[in-house]
């Protein structure tokens, strides 16, 4: 089998590692070592991300006095938090778009999906956020412990009514199911007696993480074959110490970043056994995978669907653009089946060949276009299920439903900004143009029909000409792949 050419398997560095990047940086990593250039992707800025924060706690309403309220101050309270949700998503999506640091936000992305969690609460998700993107590129184990004990989490998985008289393993199930073990990997007996340790972690109206002794229960507990007067720190210790955790969690990675349908179990358990001997080091993780040659064979090139997030991303760091509202990409998300903070369930988003159906590939195909040459977006957005299905998470999730139904039939306008894109192909001859940007935006394009490109672009000038071959191309059903 002939060798993946080089520039392809720089794009796939690129979107694996990011969102795409650009012919010029592309160019830019060609001149380079490859390790060199992973290293750099892998370590990115010194300096810590940029908090996303779209309220401050000092903003809130007494939640004592909750109980208090009237009916017209509930009413404020919940368009505040939904309102902030919506601000978190677009101002999260921004700093994808604009980051230095693409991985660190993929990763967030990643650990957004792996750490599944709905809450009406915008400050409890504003917390959440920060965690996953402040750790997701550090330490497994840190991550694993800072997520447990986000009341985001506390408040979704039901451990505030977990106490040592009427345990609740709601919390302590997940934690083994879906964050570190997987499922098959303990008793219900684990369980049962990890609900326990986890008693009296709870939070307090702040946001703030708070051991209450008094419902914790102090009593020996037999975990995993360990026996102690175990607390819930020492839970994710136990959890940690087991090299089961790490095959779990480098699994789950490598599916994500390399091949999710045709996972290469020797691969991973290779992985896992570097990452367990690293203490859980995610940023020397993924700096094994991207240096790995496996990770450039053709059958890992192109086998993933980008996500809608991806696609959008992926999309709008390409050609820079405002939109005049930026609700819209809430709009784009939900009828392509990814709002960001509102996953489907405790398990995330299957993601795979999930993202597509015939009718979502065609309205997927229609992005670039409804965009760029600012249609309208006339296909109704599903509603959000209600995680809660009574209360004010339903009536929360109701207010954002009727949101996304009245975007329905308008306009997207959009102020793009081609230049940059446009110098990128400064030095590309004309007759060269479309192959270049097929090969630039695709990393399977073998099946793209120059004379097509040919025949529905604008040849009245060479800017025109980038444009319309360039949303041609975003418009294929190869497009959809990275």
């Amino acid at each position: 089998m002939a060798p993946v050419p080089e520039h392809i398997q720089l794009q796939h560095l690129g979107w694996r590692a990011g969102f795409g990047e650009s012919l010029p940086v592309i160019r830019t990593w060609a001149k380079k070592r490859r390790r060199e250039v992973v290293r750099k992707l892998v370590l990115g800025p010194e300096s810590a991300p940029e908090p996303v924060r779209v309220v401050d706690e000092t903003d809130l309403p007494d939640y004592k006095k909750l109980r208090n309220m009237g009916a017209e101050e509930r009413r404020a309270l919940q368009r505040m938090n939904a309102n902030g949700i919506k601000d978190l998503n677009v101002l999260w999506t921004h700093a994808m778009i604009s980051s230095a640091h693409p991985l660190r936000e993929k990763m967030g992305l990643f650990w957004h999906g792996h750490f599944a969690c709905r809450t009406q609460n915008v400050l409890f998700n504003q917390q959440l956020l920060q965690v996953i993107r402040q750790h997701g590129l550090g330490n497994f184990g840190t991550l694993l412990t800072e997520v447990s004990k986000t009341p985001a989490m506390l408040a979704f998985l039901n451990n505030q009514q977990n106490r040592k008289q009427r345990p609740n393993e709601n919390f302590a199930r997940e934690v083994m199911e879906l964050f570190t073990m997987g499922q098959g990997n303990y008793t219900e007996k684990d369980i049962k007696e990890a609900a326990r340790a986890f008693t009296g972690w709870s939070f307090d109206a702040a946001g703030q993480f708070r051991f209450r002794k008094n419902v914790h229960d102090e009593g020996s507990k037999t975990i995993l074959g360990k026996t102690g007067h175990f607390n819930g720190d020492d839970v994710i210790k136990i959890l940690l110490e087991q090299k089961q955790t790490a095959r779990y969690i480098t699994g789950k990675i490598y599916r994500y970043f390399v091949n999710e349908e045709q996972p290469d179990d020797k691969h991973i358990a290779q992985l896992a056994d570097k990452f367990y001997q690293s203490g859980y080091d995610l940023r020397a993780l993924m700096q094994e995978i991207f240096t790995a040659d496996w990770f450039y064979d053709e059958k890992n090139v192109g086998s993933r669907i980008k996500s809608p997030v991806e696609l959008l991303i992926g999309l709008r760091r390409a050609i820079p653009m405002q939109f005049e509202q930026e609700e819209a990409m809430l709009v784009f998300q939900r009828v392509m089946g990814q709002t960001l903070f509102y996953p489907p369930n405790v398990a995330g988003w299957p993601g795979g060949r999930n993202w597509i159906d015939s009718s979502s590939l065609m309205f997927r195909m229609r992005v670039p276009q409804i965009i760029l040459y600012s249609q309208e977006l006339n296909i109704k957005p599903k509603e959000i299920t209600p995680e809660m299905e009574e209360g004010q998470n339903y009536r929360m999730t109701m207010q954002v439903n009727e949101f996304l139904r009245r975007q329905y039939a308008r306009k997207v306008n959009a102020n793009i900004d081609w230049t940059a894109y446009i110098e990128g192909y400064k030095d590309v001859p004309r007759e060269q143009l479309a192959d270049q940007i097929a090969q630039s935006l695709l990393v399977k394009n073998g099946n793209i029909d120059k004379q097509l490109l040919e025949k529905y672009s604008d040849s009245s000038s060479r800017e025109n000409y980038i444009k319309t071959v360039t949303i041609d191309v975003m418009s294929t059903p190869e497009y959809q792949l990275c």
